[in-house]
């Protein structure tokens, strides 16, 4: 399969060294250094700087999109029109209204849009899904979580503090990647209540967002985002009423990612404990590439796809306002 990738700083290039087999004949960032560089990575591929260009190619069957969020909509829309399917970064968009009508356009063209929510690919997590399928936690409870880290230098001026380009702060960054596992989990919120704040950064976007979000059922997924995470940390944990699950960490920075199966049992007390780690380097991106391919070739509906990203940034967007933000001002 031909596939193109728009966008190739650091997330395009790793998107490049994890393909599953799809081959790459075409690159396209602003900077033309960059997108010479990911096209080095695959003998023959194209470099440019105008992503239409890519598009307007007759052989490119896929594209990935890896480019700021305020660019997302107007290139994927461009793909599906042409016909080409799309794995577009998260979270897709930088405001829920801008997605609205892209799912009936995919079918209408009879595209795949997949959204890189790629934690759902890292082992810890695809384990994770594994042991809930199985009945093993019985009914399912609540999630606590938190993802944060503490920022760099020069934070405050990068894309992603610019509310026109990013559509928002950590709430949009990593807060959609919370989001995203809590309703893999535990099916959609109904309510939603929140409040994202800018403690730190010099910046015109939020550094910390909390959210509490309730199902039908009253299942509550409780989420902290934050970039004042002065140790990088990931913590997640899901209770059943026979027993938990918990995740910690992603690799890198974020230590070594495990999981930890706690079953409760009859006498109560201390819990059998089973436990998990995952020291290799994270294939998730692979796994996703490797799903996407498949969702193609059957031309089935992606597992993360757009209604997903409409979801959550359902969620992000009520508490953006709910916290006196309008990133769309």
């Amino acid at each position: 399969m031909n596939i193109g990738i728009i966008g190739c700083g650091a997330i395009g290039q790793a998107r490049a060294q994890h393909l599953a087999g799809a081959r790459l004949v075409h690159c396209a960032d602003v900077d033309l250094s960059r997108a010479r560089y990911v096209a080095s990575l695959s003998p023959g591929c194209v470099a440019g700087n105008d992503w239409r260009e890519l598009l307007a190619r007759a052989d490119i069957e896929a594209v990935i999109v890896a480019t700021p969020q305020d660019s997302h909509v107007e290139i994927v829309r461009a793909a599906i029109s042409a016909g080409i399917h799309v794995l577009v970064e998260k979270p897709a968009a930088r405001h829920v209204d801008e997605l609205l009508g892209l799912p009936q356009l995919a079918a209408e063209h009879d595209v795949r849009v997949r959204v890189g929510f790629n934690l759902r690919y890292h082992r810890a997590f695809q384990q994770a899904r594994r042991l809930v399928d199985s009945g093993i936690l019985g009914p399912l409870l609540f999630v606590r979580a938190r993802y944060g880290h503490g920022g760099r230098v020069g934070l405050a001026k990068e894309w992603r503090a610019q509310p026109h380009r990013s559509g928002g702060g950590e709430l949009i960054d990593q807060g959609v990647h919370l989001i995203d596992l809590a309703r893999w989990f535990l099916g959609e919120f109904m309510e939603v209540e929140g409040f994202a704040h800018t403690y730190f950064w010099d910046m015109p976007v939020d550094d910390n967002a909390f959210m509490v979000l309730k199902t039908t059922t009253k299942q509550v997924a409780f989420l902290h985002a934050s970039c004042t995470e002065w140790k990088n940390t990931f913590s997640w944990e899901l209770y059943g009423r026979d027993g938990k699950l918990q995740v910690d960490g992603l690799g890198g920075s974020y230590g070594v990612e495990r999981l930890s199966f706690y079953k409760n049992l009859p006498e109560m007390g201390p819990p059998e404990t089973t436990i998990w780690e995952y020291p290799m380097a994270d294939n998730s991106r692979e796994t996703e590439m490797t799903e996407f391919m498949e969702d193609i070739r059957a031309a089935r509906a992606p597992s993360a796809g757009l209604p997903d990203a409409i979801a959550a940034l359902a969620v992000v967007a009520k508490i953006y306002e709910d916290s006196g933000y309008d990133y769309r001002a």
